[in-house]
């Protein structure tokens, strides 16, 4: 699909990444190598997906370390290239702190990952088995972070690079759960599905906790698709799975998958 006709099929804020995803692609069809690209969300490689060349000329693969990554780097090749795990440039750390002492969160670590300097654009996933931390990250920046970072909080740690087959399995627990909203406007989804009001949504909205598909958005308006993924901070996240059919008074019946904080 050329660029041109993938813009209407997105909404207007992912204009530059559609801009940004079709120079990779015609990179690495005109200097006929390998393009490899910073840690991508499940919503940019949707779009990636969208524009690839119907020609095949160009092709398309990505890895994040472990099955159903979240986060992962993308190559972009043409057809002589073979892409091999090693050509993602990704390293694995470990961390270490006193288990028995300290409770880590997500929210936690990733501040001072960022904290340190970086940007997330190099940061994999951060995987739990709800006792160990494990985080992916692009291996250029992999010994910064071992010697930059000795504390999380209060909490002394220290990073140590392991083997991507020593990958944790990550604890997570999606719900699937069906809601009844009269439109799909994001304020009212939120409401219906973290059971709070619509004003408390839009204060969350104010606030810049709120993302759709990995981007921070403030508009309580905002019509949502399926396939559409949201995140609050504090209260967890909510994929919009599928429409089960419209009441008699006009409510949208709705599958979510919930996983809450």
């Amino acid at each position: 699909m050329q660029s041109e006709a993938v813009y209407q099929h997105f909404r207007s804020e992912e204009a530059p990444l559609i801009a940004e995803f079709s120079d990779l692609i015609n990179q690495a069809e005109s200097e006929y190598r390998p393009i490899l690209t910073n840690f991508l969300d499940p919503r940019e490689r949707v779009i990636i997906a969208a524009l690839l060349p119907d020609n095949g000329l160009v092709k398309f693969k990505s890895w994040g370390g472990f099955k159903d990554a979240e986060r992962q780097r993308g190559i972009f090749y043409p057809t002589y290239f073979k892409p091999r795990q090693d050509d993602f440039e990704l390293t694995l750390l470990q961390l270490r702190y006193p288990i028995k002492f300290a409770q880590l969160k997500h929210s936690q670590i990733l501040g001072t990952i960022l904290g340190s300097g970086l940007q997330r654009q190099v940061i994999g996933d951060i995987i739990t088995d709800d006792q160990q931390w494990q985080v992916v990250v692009d291996q250029k920046i992999a010994q910064y972070l071992i010697n930059q970072v000795d504390r999380i909080g209060r909490t002394k740690v220290k990073f140590e690079t392991t083997l991507l087959s020593q990958v944790l399995s990550p604890a997570i627990d999606w719900q699937r759960a069906e809601i009844s909203v009269l439109s799909w406007r994001l304020d009212t989804v939120l409401a219906m599905v973290f059971h709070f009001s619509r004003k408390k949504a839009k204060e969350l909205l104010a606030a810049d906790k709120v993302q759709l598909n990995w981007s921070r958005l403030n508009r309580p308006d905002t019509q949502l698709k399926l396939q559409d993924v949201l995140s609050v901070r504090g209260y967890g996240r909510v994929k919009l799975v599928s429409t089960t059919g419209v009441s008699k008074r006009g409510r949208i019946h709705l599958q979510v998958d919930i996983l809450k904080k």
